[in-house]
């Protein structure tokens, strides 16, 4: 793990080679005050030497001007060098996110996703910066006092470092538990995001079944456990400050008897004691870094753990070695002897199944609810893999393509539509970035949105809200199908596309359909029957298997399962 952690400082090496050194500086001119007013005390100030006195004052107002802009380099650039850091792990963390399949998002909260991506790695890039520099700046501080402290007196310099190992025992021992303490905090913190995620995206619910006070209930449940768990932590914390300054009080203590015992033996000078009263001071400086290092490196260490269990997450769908794409592309879908069931689930969704779709041909597939459609939409994409068999487009088996390379060939309109947190504009131009101001506009009008969008006062311009809240259910899938106009892909799935809206948006909607399905392989999950009277062929579902197949007109003469599902209007 610390081998990784490192590795991020590789492209910030300078940073950190400038943050160091003036660390060590600065460190270097404070070692010198102690030796200065002992000097000042013992020889100068007796001897009433003024114009040696006054350099030396001279000198000292230097030295801190020094230390202050040495100071000023090191808390600036030392930040930077932690936010940088940070921002490498952010996009490193975003971009291995990006990678990951389905099956991790069906199965981690998002809130816990999003507590990991913010709160965790602010806390790494705070261990990242403080963590070298309080190492380094606390060694080089207690060895060169004690340099000094022993040229000065030997005996009184080992008396000082008596009190050392007890402080620095108390400081790893107990670190431990400061470490588990913050881990747990880490989790409550990521169970009250989820929770409140949860609760704002499923506000109109919520209100709806007037549960505001269910959701309070809920939210308090998991702000209880998180208080707790600070509650837990910060007794932690107390009790290992309060050791660590009783500790640092009786090294005062000590160092002061000891030097009194020295004095009465005429062993030391008054300005001996005064100096080693003053590098004590800052001995102690380190010594409490070190132990805020320990508490913060805890509390880095268990972030950078929860960082490194998302990167160690493989995608469970990734391009083989071989993977490839290809040309011309003709839109020939054809699923043999498919069989898939969830990781969650032991029960096989898909069974058996076997359909070929041809190229520019329409198809629907229908059946009741849970029996496996929006799933067998799911799999062409190669959003999930089948257990057994295969799908093979234009020929060729999806699992050697690439994936890239297969979705930006199909066109997915889903019946929940999700727009993204910005403009009508922004979400039209996700299915082609680089398309041009007309282009939209095209795309626009086959979706029959264009006239209500350049009626609203800021056109395309308009915010859509976050996941599309401002606009209507038909808006928002018109929308969506703007946006498959303009990606243009070969092959189109629609999944329940027209499953909630009323008849005059289906009305509207079926029309876009028609015209983007016009020369495409389209692949139909329906649920009504208005969307799949006229297509070429119906795949009938029942239990995950396909158990019919013909056109509307042979499978309602044939008066099976289909028969069944349309007399009793249940697709």
């Amino acid at each position: 793990m610390l081998k990784r952690f490192l590795s991020f400082y590789k492209p910030h090496k300078l940073l950190f080679g400038i943050d160091i050194a003036v660390a060590l500086l600065s460190s270097a001119l404070a070692i010198l005050i102690p030796s200065m007013v002992r000097t000042l005390l013992q020889e100068l100030i007796p001897d009433r030497d003024v114009k040696a006195i006054v350099v030396y004052f001279v000198l000292m107002i230097f030295i801190y001007l020094a230390k202050m802009v040495f100071e000023y380099i090191r808390m600036k650039w030392g930040h930077i060098l932690g936010v940088r850091m940070e921002y490498d792990m952010r996009e490193v963390i975003f971009r291995h996110i990006q990678k990951l399949s389905f099956n991790y998002f069906d199965s981690t909260k998002t809130g816990h996703i999003m507590s990991r991506i913010s709160n965790d790695l602010n806390t790494i890039a705070e261990v990242a910066h403080h963590g070298p520099e309080d190492l380094i700046i606390s060694f080089f501080l207690i060895v060169g006092s004690f340099y000094f402290m022993f040229s000065f007196n030997p005996t009184l310099a080992f008396i000082s470092l008596i009190p050392i190992p007890f402080m620095l025992i108390w400081g790893v021992r107990y670190g431990g538990k400061m470490r588990s303490g913050f881990r747990n905090v880490r989790k409550k913190i990521a169970d009250i995001n989820s929770a409140v995620e949860n609760s704002v995206q499923g506000i109109r619910e919520v209100k709806s079944y007037a549960n505001e006070e269910l959701e309070l209930s809920k939210f308090d449940t998991v702000n209880t456990h998180f208080k707790m768990a600070k509650e837990k932590m910060y007794t932690i914390m107390a009790v290992f400050h309060s050791v660590f300054q009783f500790l640092s009080d009786m090294y005062y203590l000590i160092v002061i008897a000891g030097g009194a015992w020295l004095y009465f033996e005429n062993r030391i000078t008054l300005a001996d004691i005064v100096a080693f009263i003053l590098y004590v001071n800052i001995i102690l400086k380190p010594i409490q870094r070190l132990m805020n290092f320990t508490e913060q490196f805890h509390q880095g260490a268990a972030s950078f753990e929860r960082f490194i269990e998302i990167m160690d997450i493989e995608p469970d769908i990734e391009d083989r070695p071989h993977a490839r794409s290809f040309h011309p592309i003709k839109g020939k879908i054809e699923l043999n002897d498919l069989w898939f069931k969830y990781s969650s689930s032991p029960d096989w969704i898909i069974r058996d199944v076997s359909m070929t779709v041809k190229e520019g041909e329409s198809v629907a597939i229908v059946g009741e609810s849970g029996a496996g459609k929006s799933t067998i939409a799911s799999l062409i994409p190669r959003f999930y893999e089948p257990k057994k068999g295969c799908i093979t487009f234009d020929g060729h088996d999806i699992m050697d393509l690439k994936q890239h390379f297969l979705r930006e060939n199909i066109g997915l309109v889903q019946q929940n539509v999700f727009l993204f947190d910005g403009t009508i504009r922004d979400n039209i131009m996700y299915g082609k970035p680089e398309a041009t101001e007309e282009e939209m506009f095209e795309a626009a009008r086959n979706a029959n949105i264009y006239s209500f969008i350049v009626s609203l006062p800021d056109g395309f311009d308009t915010y859509a809200g976050e996941r599309g809240i401002k606009l209507s259910g038909g808006q928002k899938q018109r929308v969506s199908i703007a946006r498959v106009f303009l990606k243009n892909p070969t092959v189109l799935v629609f999944d329940e596309a027209t499953s909630s809206l009323d008849t005059e948006s289906e009305s509207l909607i079926q029309e876009a359909m028609f015209r983007l399905s016009k020369n495409r392989t389209t692949i139909i999950i329906a649920h009504r029957l208005s969307t799949v009277r006229h297509v070429d062929k119906i795949f009938v579902l029942g239990n995950g298997a396909v158990v019919e197949t013909g056109t509307h007109d042979s499978l309602m003469e044939f008066k099976g399962h289909y028969h069944n599902l349309y007399t009793k209007n249940i697709i």
